[in-house]
């Protein structure tokens, strides 16, 4: 009998062992296809409209979307397996590719459109990500991998637009911006055939949104990490387009945006195994602070002169600054997460939640972005609003600060068998 427990929990050992290395390849794969294209779909929109507002609308309605589609779809992974619910976010991603094709030089007329598919895709497919690296990692894995993934995603990060940038460089016309877009195609496509490898895994209960943004007033620690999701969102929002386009109208050349993008993840991929090595839990405060500092700081590196030197010491800052933020910064998240209330019955709900604080920060990020080129002359409120919520990574810091994650060993064995912490509150 003893001996067939050891061998059931070496099983169930196994297959989490597998499952965590098959999630990996997904994300990776997943990085790679939007490394390789996404980028460029920001230029690609310029290159048609030589307008802000066509690049902006169309991130506006990709983070609307974006946080409508994590809803629905934590209410649709209630009543079907989540695989599929990560299927659905892959293949709207290839709808979002297909379109781009199908639609060529018009593609900046139907940026509302673009931005509404990708949305949808990024909703569905990250709330699937989410709630099976929460069920799949444990406390005393997450730092791992955490680091593992954000080293993986560095790696896409820097050969992907490297190669587009190359390819795009090389072919006349559009050629290769369609180039790209298929192969972007092919590896999404090779993300749902690596999903069947992953055991299913079921959820159950009601899907409670309201009870768990209603729990924000009870458990502080939810609520502060809520808070940072929002201020993280505020840099996101702005910075996820206004840079890309802004390195090409200087240089010109999507070659140099692809060495940027090189220099940036390459010195990621170096600090995210700096940060896996080095950042314990007892140093993630500290880290998400020097972290968001650095952030902030970069961009006055920029703001006032920017050229291909400049541009490559701010690539090596924001690489070396990303993962000593990212890796603490996520796996407090996910701790924080772990210990709240009815979690195994809501895991789906917290992540959703998460999420929508992240996307209401985006939102009011390009809103004001928007609304500030009609009312201010552009090179003045650009550089401004570049500045202010550039400051979003550092607010981070003290959201957190005040975060305590600290169990006992009779606690921790508590949590890994419920995932809660109602006995403790």
């Amino acid at each position: 009998m003893q001996l067939h427990q050891k061998y059931r929990r070496y099983n169930q050992q196994k297959d989490e062992y597998r499952d965590l290395w098959m999630l990996l390849l997904i994300g990776a794969l997943y990085a790679a296809g939007i490394f390789l294209s996404n980028t460029f779909v920001n230029v690609y929109l310029w290159k048609q409209s030589e307008d802000f507002f066509v690049i902006a609308n169309y991130h506006l309605a990709s983070y609307v979307f974006q946080a409508l589609s994590f809803i629905y779809a934590g209410k649709l992974s209630k009543r079907i397996d989540r695989m599929i619910i990560l299927r659905i976010g892959i293949l709207f991603l290839c709808l979002f590719f297909l379109f781009v094709l199908w639609i060529g030089e018009l593609a900046a007329y139907y940026n509302f459109i673009l931005g509404c598919l990708l949305g949808i895709g990024y909703g569905f497919f990250w709330l699937a990500y989410y709630v099976l690296t929460f069920e799949i990692t444990e406390p005393d894995t997450r730092d791992w991998f955490n680091g593992i993934s954000g080293t993986l995603t560095s790696f896409a990060g820097m050969i992907g637009p490297l190669l587009a940038g190359w390819m795009i460089s090389k072919m006349t016309d559009d050629i290769g911006y369609t180039a790209i877009f298929i192969i972007s195609l092919s590896l999404f496509i090779a993300a749902i055939i690596v999903s069947f490898f992953i055991i299913r895994k079921g959820s159950r209960g009601s899907f409670a949104l309201a009870a768990v943004i209603e729990e924000r007033k009870k458990n502080k620690n939810w609520q502060r990490i809520l808070h940072a999701h929002f201020f993280q969102g505020l840099r996101e929002g702005i910075y996820g387009f206004y840079i890309t386009i802004w390195i090409f109208l200087v240089t010109n050349s999507e070659l140099t945006l692809g060495i940027f993008n090189l220099f940036l993840s390459g010195l990621s991929i170096i600090f995210y195994f700096v940060a896996l090595k080095w950042i314990k839990p007892a140093l993630r405060k500290k880290a998400i602070l020097f972290g968001g500092i650095l952030l902030f700081a970069s961009i006055f590196i920029i703001i006032f002169e920017m050229s291909l030197f400049w541009l490559i010491v701010y690539a090596i800052i924001i690489g070396i600054a990303f993962p000593i933020l990212t890796v603490p910064y996520q796996s407090l998240t996910y701790d924080v997460i772990g210990r709240a209330r009815m979690v195994s019955e809501r895991r789906v709900e917290y992540i959703v939640v998460r999420e929508i604080y992240l996307n209401l920060g985006r939102i009011a990020s390009v809103a004001a972005f928007i609304f500030g080129m009609f009312l201010f002359p552009h090179d003045r409120i650009i550089p401004a609003l570049l500045i202010i919520f550039g400051a979003g990574h550092a607010f981070i810091y003290f959201c957190v600060r005040n975060i305590f994650i600290g169990p006992t060993k009779k606690e921790k064995i508590a949590l890994k068998e419920d995932f809660t912490d109602e006995k403790s509150r």
